[in-house]
Parts: C-alpha cells; structure tokens; sequence
C-alpha cells in the first residue's frame, strides 16, 4: 500500500470530561489539544503527551449502560496504554506528587525501566523509559 499511515488517536471512555481533561493535563503533564462543544452534552476532547509529535487520547465519556461498565476497564485489566519517557525518575516522582497511584514499585527489564500505574479510572497504564 502506498502512502504514510499512523495511529493518530485512541478513545478512552471517562466518567467526566473536566475531571479526566485535569488528570491527564495534571497529573500526568498533557497538553489539551482540542475541547470542542458537539452539542447534546458532547465534547471532541483531545490530550497528548507534551513533546510528543501524533498519538494522543480522544477522551470520550461514557454514554449508556455498556460504556459506563468499560470505564476503567478498557482492556479487561490488562495495561492498554504505554507512556514512553526520556527521564523516568523525573516523571515517576512528579507523577507520585501529583497522587497518580502505581500498583509497583519501578523495575528494571532488559528492555528499559517501567513501572504500572492506574489512570483516574483504574486502566493500567506502563510508564516506561527504554533502555538505550
């Protein structure tokens, strides 16, 4: 196929826009790209980690039943987003002041140090800064 192609957005189901656009901008040092009124109590809501070029979130907030129980458990407990770092000791203690609450104290593997941590909702997330 021709043609560039990447993974530009991935939805995330929250509870509340306000309280998930001020974790992830918070706690976690995103950058709000775009929160846009879609009428009907909708918003198009936007994050992406600061220096990082594409990628980011479509912060989505749960509409009926179905979606209400995905909240928090977007990949059935397993970690569904990595959040690659330059600095992890930076970021891991910032993130701790910031009360971002890991379920493991920072490793090292072969292929970097990473840590699991939980979104405002449960999701497991890695914080992972690649070995060299």
């Amino acid at each position: 196929m021709a043609g560039m192609r990447r993974l530009a957005l991935s939805t995330l189901l929250v509870r509340d826009y306000d309280e998930a656009i001020a974790f992830f901008t918070g706690a976690l040092g995103f950058t709000l790209e775009a929160d846009t009124d879609l009428g009907a109590g909708k918003r198009w809501v936007v994050v992406t980690p600061a220096a990082a070029p594409g990628g980011g979130l479509l912060l989505a907030r749960a509409d009926g039943e179905q979606q209400q129980a995905a909240v928090g458990r977007q990949a059935g407990g397993r970690v569904v987003f990595f959040l690659h770092t330059d600095d992890f000791a930076r970021d891991h203690a910032h993130m701790r002041e910031a009360g971002v609450h890991f379920r493991e104290a920072p490793r090292h593997e072969a292929y970097g140090t990473v840590a699991v941590f939980e979104d405002l909702y449960g999701n497991p997330w890695d914080l992972l800064e690649v070995a060299a």
